[in-house]
């Protein structure tokens, strides 16, 4: 009895939640790896090099099913042409739920400028992708007991969405918006259950600057980026710091972020109400050596109320391959 109760709730707990999990590739901080193009299509060909980027992420340590996600893109210029191409397949699980899917994206940059050597330019990307959703209730009842509402299978739906955006440089300065899920999403329907989540719609808009001093080998990057979901209405933004030192082999660089939800939730404590404002703290740091890149990050949930005290670690590894010569005379690591 006590188990059947566990799975009603995990149930409609995957009921009330199955929107968010129906986004595609979740929106963390792995962004700042440099791995733009994970939440930016126009940024995939942008750099000097193509790009091959593998991530894992694994949230709570010691908790069995916790989520964990991990990501293969690449991206790359065709040629000298101002075309672009790149492709990104993930894995998204989170207990009896997963996710996995895959998108394939076109970008094209167009040039202001008269010369490469002053960075003036502006990108579009456009990706399309296939989901596929799955939900494992092979566990949820004990043998021999039944439930009209639990098949006791493991069921999947499959659904297609499109993301689109653009991205401007010039010289240090960068900007980026996203519109994912553009398209009308299908009600997606378990146990003749049907959870109509049709709009999807996220909308990322990211903007930085790089200083560096003339002759330093030390650049100081703050970036932040505004995240708002147009079902729900919520929204949040990251304030981010990032530092770089050049090396004879590479690159050194590290740095920290900070995420804040713009809407509070409500919870008791004690015989009062309280509110709370979902916060990620995260260092992240890096290092470029010669065509590879090795990067570490962890989040640190700072609420009162939390699941459990662990946070998020997540390792990046990339390659660089088929590069050109550095273009722009500018401090800008994302494209140079």
């Amino acid at each position: 009895m006590k188990l059947k109760k566990f799975c009603l709730v995990a149930f409609i707990a995957f009921a009330a939640n199955f929107s968010l999990a129906q986004e595609g590739i979740p929106t963390y901080s792995d962004y700042l790896t440099d791995n733009y193009y994970l939440i930016h299509p126009s940024m995939a060909g942008v750099a000097n090099c193509a790009k091959v980027r593998l991530t894992a992420r694994q949230q709570w340590f010691g908790v069995d099913d916790a989520p964990s996600l991990q990501t293969l893109s690449v991206n790359s210029r065709i040629g000298d042409s101002p075309v672009a191409i790149g492709g990104v397949v993930f894995n998204d699980s989170n207990g009896y739920h997963s996710t996995v899917g895959g998108y394939a994206t076109f970008a094209y940059h167009l040039m202001f400028s008269r010369n490469e050597v002053d960075l003036n330019m502006l990108s579009f990307g456009l990706s399309a992708g296939f989901l596929q959703y799955k939900l494992d209730e092979t566990d949820f009842l004990a043998p021999g007991e039944y439930d009209q509402l639990i098949a006791g299978i493991e069921q999947s739906a499959t659904n297609f969405n499109i993301d689109f955006g653009f991205s401007y440089h010039f010289l240090d300065f960068y900007a980026h918006f996203t519109a994912k899920n553009i398209l009308k999403n299908e009600g997606i329907n378990f146990n003749d259950q049907g959870f109509e989540f049709e709009n999807l719609r996220t909308y990322l808009l990211s903007t930085g600057y790089t200083f560096n001093r003339l002759g330093s080998d030390w650049s100081f990057e703050p970036s932040i980026m505004y995240m708002y979901r147009d079902a729900t209405e919520e929204s949040s933004i990251d304030i981010n710091a990032k530092v770089y030192r050049d090396m004879d082999f590479g690159k050194l660089w590290g740095g920290l972020s900070y995420r804040r939800s713009l809407d509070g939730a409500e919870y008791l404590d004690g015989g009062g109400v309280r509110s709370q404002k979902l916060q990620y703290i995260t260092p992240f740091i890096g290092i470029d050596y010669n065509n590879f890149v090795f990067a570490y990050t962890y989040s640190y949930q700072s609420n009162t109320v939390n699941f459990n005290t662990g946070g998020f670690h997540q390792l990046t590894l990339g390659f660089n391959f088929n590069c050109r010569k550095e273009h722009y005379d500018c401090k800008c690591p994302a494209v140079n």
